[in-house]
């Protein structure tokens, strides 16, 4: 059996650099976006088709393509850049198309129809199972012996994965929180999510589908079209969101991680701060392969030294004094989440 990491963290924490020298390594399947691409819909309960499992991996994700309507695509939508037979205006982007498929090869559209051939013809298994036999089809097709599947803004999952895949092993990227949280302020998709979740608190909800119509009568001007096929970017972009929700949303998500790392394995858990990644790169990332299962071969550990870059760090520290600390008071939870929590 092939092995199986996820890595999990807030995201905006050096996640997409980190998937960008996993897929360099010769022996690692990169997997950059799939939880967040397929989300739960790709894991129903009970068994499935083929037929069925490859709707789940094709069908477009709603949220991801309300974005790219509006305007609001997202810096890791990779499809939108070298567009193929694909748009979001018309046919919609496949989930899989989106951001997991052109980071393994330049010709996603034809990667897309290999394994739509392969897979609507599996027979009726769970979905942990058509999972597997999906990143088996994957190895194969690439010359890859271990999985490594990446997401920001994912340790909500990481139960349920860690249920779906008893064997898998994790790790825990992280970065400082007041950098983390500045870098949050500034994508598109955190600051949706900010705006989301306050639509949930004001409509006094856990969950979208128990979003009336009253509700959305309720909601103010500059809320209530978010939740429209297509909506005003400047929505999004130009709202006032102060730096401290970023903060606490940063220690929410690590406070998470490091909780659910704490009920693992001791083999089955690592952690992996982006600031010790800068600092020791070769150290860090020869404990990472070695965590994998792969081999840290040197040509590998040189090359991605080299596409680090050394510069993300420290932007807070440019903040004002007054913000800095208000930044530094809304992280605090977070970083004492952090202390004493960096397995080995």
């Amino acid at each position: 059996m092939r092995s199986l990491t996820f890595v999990i963290g807030t995201g905006r924490s050096g996640s997409t650099a980190l998937s960008r020298i996993l897929n360099a390594h010769p022996d690692v399947l990169s997997l950059n976006e799939f939880m967040a691409s397929v989300g739960d819909a790709a894991f129903p309960e009970g068994k499935v088709t083929g037929e069925e499992f490859w709707q789940a991996l094709f069908r477009p994700a709603p949220h991801f393509e309300r974005m790219i309507r509006s305007g609001l695509p997202l810096p890791e939508f990779l499809y939108t850049r070298r567009p193929g037979r694909y748009t979001g205006r018309t046919t919609g982007i496949p989930a899989l198309s989106l951001m997991v498929l052109p980071h393994l090869t330049d010709d996603p559209d034809g990667l897309l129809d290999e394994l739509a051939t392969a897979v609507v013809r599996w027979p009726e298994r769970t979905a942990a199972e058509h999972h597997r036999a999906l990143f088996d089809l994957l190895c194969g097709r690439f010359g890859r012996t271990a999985v490594v599947e990446r997401s920001g803004y994912s340790t909500g999952w990481a139960p349920g994965l860690r249920d779906t895949f008893p064997d898998a092993r994790f790790v825990h990227l992280f970065r400082d929180g007041p950098d983390c949280a500045l870098s949050m302020s500034r994508h598109p998709g955190y600051r949706t999510i900010l705006l989301l979740r306050e639509i949930k608190e004001r409509a006094g909800i856990d969950s979208f589908a128990d979003l009336t119509e009253d509700h959305v009568r309720a909601l103010p001007a500059d809320l209530a079209p978010l939740l429209a096929e297509r909506f005003d970017p400047a929505l999004v972009r130009d709202r006032d969101l102060p730096l401290r929700r970023f903060g606490a949303l940063w220690s929410e998500l690590v406070t998470e991680g490091t909780e659910f790392l704490t009920r693992l394995p001791t083999d089955r858990r690592t952690t992996l701060a982006y600031e010790d990644l800068l600092d020791n790169p070769a150290e860090e990332l020869t404990r990472l392969a070695e965590f994998i299962g792969v081999d840290p071969a040197p040509q590998w550990l040189r090359t991605a030294s080299e596409t680090l870059d050394l510069t993300r760090r420290g932007s807070a520290r440019r903040l004002p004094p007054s913000e800095l600390t208000e930044l530094r008071q809304a992280c605090a939870a977070g970083t004492r989440a952090l202390d004493g929590q960096r397995f080995r």
